[in-house]
């Protein structure tokens, strides 16, 4: 989930990204949004609140619901901020530190937070240099906002650690389905690029890239053959971006192109 040139927008839509750097404040005004996170799915509904935090990888599906198009309020909480704003009011950072972070936080509604949704509103319709003052001055009413009205996310917004060294077969396995660079994959799992390379080696006896495309594609031929979908329906749930290059990898791995196996199938 890429960032806006904004702290924060209003809009219709966000980013595919499915890196996500920065922590979100999220507040769904319209629409619907289904945020898929290792096996869970998380759904958030109108007016729902949640915070969305770093470091994790994601995939969201979103759309009209009763009628109404997606429609958020959300705001982006750079690290560079929080550094400033833990010394601008004196947080102990010492206090801070999560190993493990949930990746979607559920918030409960508060008259607080939901005057601050209200209030944003104007600000979106500035553009240019003055928006960008006034934004900056709401998110950190944000940043106070989430502290008082949930004290325990105190040690997630003050983490500023890089994430530690894990489990390499078991991140791999809930994680390669989402289309990020190994760097992304070796960052998230707590190693330097050479170091991920020689560890994956170790755990998978193959390089990352071809054990990617051999689990994505065996994932897809169960998605197609089993389940009976489609293989646009699948190309991209499997971390493929391009349906012609997903149709060449699978007949080049198993000898015949997907549609084949769903004509079989039929």
């Amino acid at each position: 989930m890429e960032k806006s040139p904004y702290p924060c927008h209003y809009e219709p839509s966000i980013s595919n990204e499915q890196f996500i750097p920065d922590h979100i404040f999220m507040y769904l005004e319209t629409g619907f949004i289904d945020i898929f996170y290792g096996n869970s799915v998380f759904r958030i509904r109108p007016g729902d609140f949640c915070f969305i935090t770093r470091n994790h990888l994601a995939r969201y599906h979103k759309g009209t619901l009763d009628g109404k198009p997606f429609k958020s309020v959300s705001v982006f909480i750079t690290q560079e901020f929080l550094r400033a704003f833990k010394d601008e009011y004196g947080y102990d950072v010492q206090t801070a530190g999560s190993s493990e972070q949930e990746a979607i936080l559920h918030l409960d509604p508060h008259p607080m937070l939901e005057s601050f949704v209200q209030s944003m509103k104007p600000y979106m319709q500035l553009d240019g240099p003055d928006r960008n003052h006034f934004l900056s001055l709401k998110t950190r009413e944000l940043a106070l906002l989430l502290l008082k009205t949930n004290p325990a996310i105190q040690p997630i917004l003050f983490d500023f650690s890089d994430p530690g060294k894990i489990d390499l077969e078991d991140f791999m396995n809930r994680n390669f389905k989402f289309n990020v660079s190994l760097q992304r994959f070796s960052y998230l799992s707590g190693r330097s690029l050479t170091v991920f390379k020689e560890d994956f080696k170790k755990v998978f006896n193959m390089s990352p890239g071809k054990w990617l495309m051999e689990k994505r594609l065996t994932e897809a031929r169960f998605q197609i053959e089993t389940l009976g979908r489609m293989p646009s329906e699948v190309y991209l749930e499997v971390g493929f971006e391009d349906l012609s290059h997903f149709s060449f990898a699978f007949k080049k791995m198993f000898g015949f192109p997907p549609a084949q196996l769903r004509k079989v199938r039929a």
